[in-house]
């Protein structure tokens, strides 16, 4: 009985509390980092930041000050990877950046997606899909792509502007 409070106790209580904190520490770093400019160095110092509650995140680690990163518990980051000004990067379920990847301006990358209620015909209370994104090493997304939940790209992949991808590509 103890050990079932306890699994309730830390799925329940301390992960919600603990991504409502993650989720306000990436607004302050947005909020104080915003207004210095976009030079290697202070996106470095950005990415370094941002770090702190990845899973993991390689070195020179770079962030432009109008991307937006959350759930950063379930994200992971190799060495030398960008993200862009106006990315967006959401994770409920797990995103994986490989090392050099480039991540252009105004990518949507969201590991989840709506669901349909196939009775009310409506999309607002059904629970959607959440899968794993792969990002392999040396990838580069290009301005405009959306990366969707269950997307896997491989290594050196070019993802042209205005892009959807939604599963594995071959």
């Amino acid at each position: 009985m103890f050990f079932k409070l306890l699994a309730f106790h830390k799925r329940y209580l301390i992960k919600p509390r603990m991504h409502k904190f993650l989720l306000i520490y990436s607004y302050f770093i947005r909020l104080l980092l915003i207004f210095l400019p976009d030079a290697p160095l202070t996106m470095r110092f950005r990415g370094w930041l941002y770090s702190f509650a990845m899973q993991n995140c390689g070195r020179n680690f770079q962030v432009s000050s109008t991307a937006v990163l959350r759930g950063l518990e379930n994200i992971s980051c190799g060495r030398d990877s960008y993200i862009g000004p106006n990315a967006f990067v959401m994770a409920r379920e797990s995103i994986a950046i490989g090392d050099e990847v480039l991540i252009a301006m105004n990518v949507v990358v969201v590991d989840s997606n709506h669901g349909k209620n196939k009775e009310t015909n409506s999309y607002r209370f059904c629970s959607g899909r959440k899968a794993r994104i792969t990002i392999a090493s040396g990838s580069w997304l290009a301005a405009n792509s959306v990366i969707t939940a269950g997307a896997t790209i491989r290594k050196g992949q070019l993802i042209p502007p205005c892009t959807v991808v939604r599963s594995k590509l071959s």
